[in-house]
């Protein structure tokens, strides 16, 4: 799969993914929210959101929200990716590439086992 280069490639990948995904749900149970200021785009956030949207995507989730948020202030811990599901508390991912992406989709989205290893801790 090509690496996405232009915020314009980015932006029509969600933007499809959001069709496919709203025709299948009515409302989320996990909301996933990436990164994407400077700072996360520099350090791969757009491959990160690549990563999430493809296995939303190759399993037929229904019932995942996923957004965009600029620079969280952790800029030496982007990408960072945050997941909320089914009321439990927000986990912050941290250095978050396509490879781990895959497995916070897997281990936690869709096993709901948190990947704590991935996990930035809060003071």
């Amino acid at each position: 799969m090509p690496a996405v280069k232009s915020l314009e490639e980015l932006k029509k990948l969600r933007e499809e993914a959001i069709q496919k995904r709203n025709a299948k749900m009515t409302s989320g149970d996990v909301q996933i929210t990436v990164a994407m200021g400077t700072c996360g785009i520099a350090a791969g956030a757009r491959e990160t959101m690549r990563a999430v949207l493809d296995e939303i995507e190759a399993n037929n989730l229904a019932g995942v929200v996923v957004k965009q948020t600029g620079c969280i202030g952790m800029c030496e811990l982007e990408p960072i990716v945050m997941v909320e599901a089914g009321g439990h508390p927000k986990v912050t991912y941290g250095k978050v590439n396509p490879e781990r992406a895959r497995r916070i989709m897997k281990d936690h989205v869709m096993g709901g086992k948190v990947v704590s290893e991935y996990v930035i801790q809060s003071a």
